[in-house]
């Protein structure tokens, strides 16, 4: 390798930055119905912008006054995660759901268990020194990264 370094977008400003007007595009090209429990629930996911539990959801927009149900919770996230306009994780205590369903990474926080999205773009040499290992050529990636604050000096 020649020491070149990936590239880091460390809150994942690119995915924020259309808002959630495209995720609302994307469900009419979809040929989804926006309907206003569909709009209430992408609404949360991009103002929060965080990973959060079917629960979570139900909760805070049960909080700010827009009432909607635990049923139309799940199935409106059932949809919109089938069609690949938000994504979900799978976690030992649950299904965690975030506004974002492009290729990213994830690092996790082993205190706290926070998610924080993550745009990395690996080096051309290191993805090249993995396809001529494993013979695969690579076509997308994601990482998974854990770990602990960096304790500050005093």
């Amino acid at each position: 390798m020649s020491g070149a370094s990936a590239s880091i977008d460390p809150q994942g400003k690119r995915a924020i930055e259309g808002g959630v007007q495209i995720a609302f595009e994307r469900c009419r090209e979809l040929g989804m119905r926006l309907s206003r429990q569909r709009r209430m629930v992408l609404d949360l996911l991009w103002s929060e912008a965080s990973h959060l539990s079917a629960r979570d959801i139900f909760e805070k927009l049960n909080a700010r006054g827009r009432h909607i149900g635990h049923t139309s919770v799940y199935q409106n996230l059932e949809a919109l995660q089938s069609a690949g306009v938000i994504e979900c994780l799978d976690r030992a205590n649950g299904r965690l759901y975030g506004y974002r369903s492009d290729p990213h990474s994830h690092l996790t926080c082993l205190d706290s268990g926070q998610i924080e999205d993550l745009d990395i773009e690996l080096p051309e040499d290191l993805l090249r020194s993995i396809e001529e290992r494993t013979g695969y050529r690579i076509e997308s990636y994601t990482l998974q990264l854990n770990g602990r604050p960096v304790a500050e000096p005093d």
